[in-house]
Order: structure tokens, then C-alpha cells, then sequence
């Protein structure tokens, strides 16, 4: 029983930092565009399929068809912002959030008309999990726990070192403020869609490489990835990431006495469980 408790703990910390990849896309566009994006499924599942395509049919390796997905998806999302939700932001954040439902559903029937509803799975070696202590890890769950563990570090950086990133965090600190210093809104509107976007895809691809895609394969993951973000704190980076932890760990732990049917429940009770007792999250809003 100890050493099953503890396989749940380690397949929970897996899928956790995994899951904080898009939730940290999802609440960087929270905190500078004010609006909860629930187009990240859509192209967390556009980027799966894109790093599929590539890795597929051009043979790309996993490393480079992760950062196909990347700027797939945030490109997808930077346009689908432009022409499609920012109409919608002047009339608040709940039309727009609506739109976003709407657009991700329109987006993953593309994507179905594309490629259709079968299983697909990425070309990779077969290879032996690796035992110790009584516990199993695959090494294709180690080498995405490394590429989700650089995306946070790289994203980490870039809010904190970068002109981009400070001014990112500026508008979302303070927009008026932001304005007065000189900061063009427009420009990091821009650049929070693609980067958040892009996190979304190359989160979804991650998720696709521990098993196959489809495209549903961002919306079967958007309860958990918006449970994160909602359990961290909507807007603050850090919190995004405790906040999949605590969401990863959850849903496996929960299989101890529950069915796996009811995996998804995880996600609600958490947000209920959490803004209980600390209505802005674990971590706050806005908190970088």
C-alpha cells in the first residue's frame, strides 16, 4: 500500500508540473487581458496536433516538434485575438470569456474536418520503464517533466529579466499606470496572446506524449489546467504552478479510493475546497 501511495504521489507530481505549463498560459492572459481564455484547449490541442504533424510526417525529433507546437499555437492564438475576441473585450470580461468557449469549440471541429476523430500517437523509441525502490517511471515521463520544468524556468526568466516581461507585468500590476510610463498595451496584448497561446500548445503536447491526441485533447484537459489556475490564484505565475501541483497530486491520489471515471471531480472540489477558505487563491491575484 506505501509503495502504491507513493507511485500515485510520483505519477502526481508528473502530470502536475506538466499541467502547470498551460495553466501558466492560461493565467498570464488573465492577468494583463482580464478574462479567463477558455480557447486554451483549443490550442493546447492545436499544438499537439501541430508537434504531431511534425514529428510525424516531417520526422522531426520531440524537441524540435515541441517548439513547432509552441509557435504554432501561438500564432494560432495571436490571430484568433485579433480578428475574433478583442471585439468582444470592450463589452467585459464575461462576453469575452463566452467567446472564448464559443471559439475553442469552432477551433477544435478545424481541427477535426483536418485530421478526423481517430487516436493518433507520436513516433517515438520503445523503451523499457525504469524500476527503483519499487516504483515505475518511463523515460519519456522524465524527459517531459524536463522540457515542462525549462518552459517554467524560460518563462520564469523572461517575466523577470526581460523588457517584454517587466512590462507585461507592469500592465498587469497596474494598466493606467503601465499607459503613463509610456507601455503600449496593444504591443503586450499581443505578446501575452502568443506566449500564453503558445504555452497552451506546447502543454498540450506534452500531454499527448504520455498517451495519444484527438481533438478533444485540450478540452478533456481544460477542468484541470483551469482548477490549477483557479487554486494558485488567477494571475499570479507561481501560483499557477502550486496550484497543478496540488491539482496533479490530487487526481491521483484520488484513485486510491475512488474510480477513475471521477478523476474530473478533483478539479471542482479543490476550487471549491480552496476559495473557501482563501477566496483569491493560494498565492493571490497578481502575484509575481
Amino acid at each position: 500500500m506505501v509503495t502504491e501511495i507513493l507511485q500515485l504521489l510520483l505519477n502526481g507530481a508528473m502530470a502536475g508540473t506538466i499541467l502547470a505549463v498551460p495553466a501558466i498560459g492560461l493565467t498570464v492572459i488573465f492577468a494583463v487581458l482580464r478574462f479567463a481564455n477558455f480557447a486554451v484547449a483549443s490550442h493546447a490541442t492545436i499544438g499537439a496536433f501541430a508537434g504531431y504533424v511534425a514529428n510525424v510526417s516531417f520526422g522531426l525529433p520531440v524537441l524540435p516538434a515541441i517548439v513547432v507546437a509552441f509557435l504554432v499555437a501561438g500564432l494560432v492564438g495571436l490571430a484568433t485575438d485579433e480578428l475574433i475576441l478583442k471585439p468582444f473585450r470592450a463589452a467585459g470580461f464575461i462576453t469575452t470569456a463566452i467567446g472564448s468557449i464559443a471559439l475553442t469549440i469552432g477551433l477544435e471541429n478545424v481541427v477535426r474536418f483536418a485530421f478526423g476523430n481517430d487516436l493518433r500517437g507520436y513516433d517515438l523509441p520503445l523503451m523499457r520503464d525504469w524500476r527503483f525502490a519499487g516504483l515505475r517511471v518511463g523515460p519519456q515521463q522524465v524527459e517531459n517533466l524536463a522540457i515542462a520544468l525549462a518552459a517554467m524556468a524560460a518563462i520564469f526568466a523572461f517575466l523577470a529579466f526581460t523588457r517584454a516581461g517587466k512590462a507585461m507585468r507592469a500592465v498587469a500590476d497596474n494598466p493606467t499606470l503601465a499607459g503613463i510610463k509610456g507601455i503600449n498595451d496593444k504591443t503586450i496584448a499581443r505578446t501575452v496572446s502568443f506566449v500564453g497561446m503558445g504555452l497552451a500548445g506546447l502543454g498540450g503536447m506534452l500531454l499527448g506524449l504520455d498517451t495519444t491526441i484527438d481533438p478533444l485533447t485540450g478540452f478533456r484537459a481544460i477542468l484541470s489546467i483551469f482548477a490549477a489556475a483557479v487554486v494558485g490564484g488567477l494571475g499570479s505565475v507561481p501560483g499557477a504552478v502550486v496550484g497543478a501541483l496540488v491539482i496533479g497530486i490530487g487526481e491521483e491520489m484520488s484513485l486510491v479510493i475512488l474510480s477513475p471515471n471521477y478523476r474530473s471531480a478533483v478539479g471542482f472540489l479543490a476550487i471549491l475546497a480552496v476559495l473557501t477558505i482563501r477566496p483569491r487563491g493560494i498565492l493571490g491575484q497578481r502575484a509575481y
